[in-house]
């Protein structure tokens, strides 16, 4: 569905941007719900009619396979009769034959054979008996929260709230019972679940439309709460690889300025900015979340912070083509954490009413865009050479910033302010990589300058080695020999002159 050839993206002459059709956002199909990649282009209702057609086509011809073993076996049994070597050679090759063709897999009915097996019925059974330790361990604080929230919102509800409760502990009881099989067919007996539950409200319970809507809500809240930990980013899948994938890609990219992707937002207003601010946080706080709905509501609440900040930098409402690559922008500029994981999951068990209208699906479809554009950003959307954009992968270099001469007069001062101290931030970090380099410079040649002069001395000790002569006898005091000393006559006193 994404494609985003140069066709589809329409690079406008004079204002280089992103373009791509709103036509393109809804189901191939042409029934005019919102489509999704995830869904190869369809919306949730046409992916499921493709993929319940795929899936008996399958089971036919799983059928028409066996009727062929089966009639292969009795010929060969019959053949064997004959001869006992004949049997046995005939019966080895059928057997790797009939190996060969059932190791065959579908992706759309992956373990259809294996569901529904002797041994897999055997272990279910065991599993079914056997109390789940998820069931038996205390639940969290959050888990109890959401609990008592949903009982009290069913009591309004009166009978068809008991029933609705009951079908919610059948379904998570079920779901325990199996978490060995894929997220597919995981994801499949949710959305079956959730449209049971909706025709149930509908026309058993003559739930009120509006009433229905709630009711869905709190119920996709109730399950998913609890089925959170064993569904998000599953050991059994590569969501943890694309989500690396995808944040290496947008590390790549910190490059990218909003002029390359035509952004009409001005960070430089105060009013802006803040909502610039407000639009990654709150796109970053969708992880934090465990509802897909919740998933959902930081993503429209992204979005309407975009759209505010272009309609206050261009004092008019914003259009699609001003949109998409804004949140694009913020996306690369937020590189939000799991994003690949966050999308796979609200696609496999969010109320797939609310992703194919309204809002919420419209936001959610352009965000799987923004993430397919990034990850088949080139030079040419971004108007740059091939070697430029090169060099700016590799870090090799980096955009030349804007030159305060060039500013345009209505620019205020402290934008020019901040360009001269980012111009000499930069001057100074290579004035230290200079200083530190000359610091390594020197260090090496005063260890070479000890090891010279000690090489030196040692040169010279080897050649003239020192002599230590023993000490001679120290002198006596002049009067040390002269006894008599004792009676020598007192010293001269002065004598004071009278006159």
């Amino acid at each position: 569905l994404f494609s985003f050839n140069r066709k589809k993206m329409n690079l406008k002459s004079e204002r280089r941007g992103i373009h791509v059709d709103q036509s393109e956002l809804l189901c191939k199909k042409g029934c005019g719900y919102y489509g999704n990649p995830a869904w190869q282009g369809f919306c949730s209702k046409c992916w499921r009619e493709e993929y319940h057609k795929a899936r008996q086509k399958q089971i036919q011809e799983d059928w028409e396979l066996a009727e062929r073993l089966q009639r292969e076996e009795e010929e060969a049994y019959a053949s064997s009769q004959s001869t006992q070597g004949a049997q046995s050679l005939t019966f080895s090759k059928f057997e790797e034959k009939k190996t060969n063709e059932k190791t065959r897999k579908v992706t759309t009915v992956k373990k259809f054979f294996t569901a529904s097996s002797r041994a897999g019925a055997k272990k279910e059974i065991q599993e079914a008996k056997a109390p789940s330790p998820s069931i038996n361990r205390q639940a969290s604080i959050e888990t109890d929260r959401v609990s008592k929230e949903f009982i009290e919102f069913l009591k309004t509800y009166h009978k068809p709230g008991q029933d609705i409760y009951k079908q919610c502990k059948l379904f998570l009881d079920t779901m325990n019972h199996k978490r060995d099989l894929s997220i597919e067919e995981q994801s499949e007996c949710a959305q079956d679940f959730y449209q049971n539950v909706a025709d149930k409200l509908q026309t058993r319970w003559k739930v009120p439309p509006e009433k229905v809507e709630k009711a869905m809500d709190q119920i996709e809240k109730y399950i998913m709460t609890r089925q959170y930990k064993y569904v998000f980013c599953p050991e059994t899948t590569d969501d943890e690889k694309k989500d690396l994938a995808v944040q290496k890609r947008i590390r790549a990219l910190h490059w990218v300025t909003p002029q390359m992707l035509c952004v009409p937002v001005n960070e430089e207003i105060p009013e802006v900015s803040d909502m610039v601010v407000k639009a990654i946080t709150d796109i970053i706080e969708m992880d934090s979340k465990r509802v897909p709905r919740d998933k959902l509501a930081c993503i429209t609440k992204c979005s309407k912070h975009i759209f505010n900040a272009i309609k206050v930098t261009k004092n008019e409402p914003a259009s699609a083509d001003d949109f998409l690559p804004t949140l694009i922008y913020i996306v690369l500029k937020g590189n939000p954490p799991r994003l690949q994981s966050n999308i796979q999951y609200i696609t496999r068990f969010c109320n797939p009413s609310r992703l194919m209208t309204g809002e919420d699906g419209y936001y959610f479809t352009n965000l799987c865009c923004a993430v397919a554009f990034i990850e088949k950003l080139d030079a040419q959307s971004l108007n740059l050479s091939q070697e430029d954009f090169d060099r700016f992968m590799t870090g090799q270099t980096s955009p030349k910033k804007q030159e305060s001469d060039s500013f345009s007069p209505d620019v205020c001062l402290g934008v020019k302010q901040m360009c001269k101290s980012l111009d000499l931030l930069s001057q100074l970090n290579e004035r230290q990589e200079r200083i530190v380099s000359e610091a390594k410079k020197l260090e090496k040649d005063l260890i070479d300058w000890t090891d010279g002069i000690t090489k030196e001395v040692e040169e010279i000790v080897e050649k003239y080695p020192l002599e230590i002569k023993p000490k001679s006898q120290a002198l006596a005091a002049i009067d040390s020999e002269n006894v008599e000393n004792d009676k020598l006559p007192p010293p001269l006193q002065p004598q004071v002159y009278a006159g």
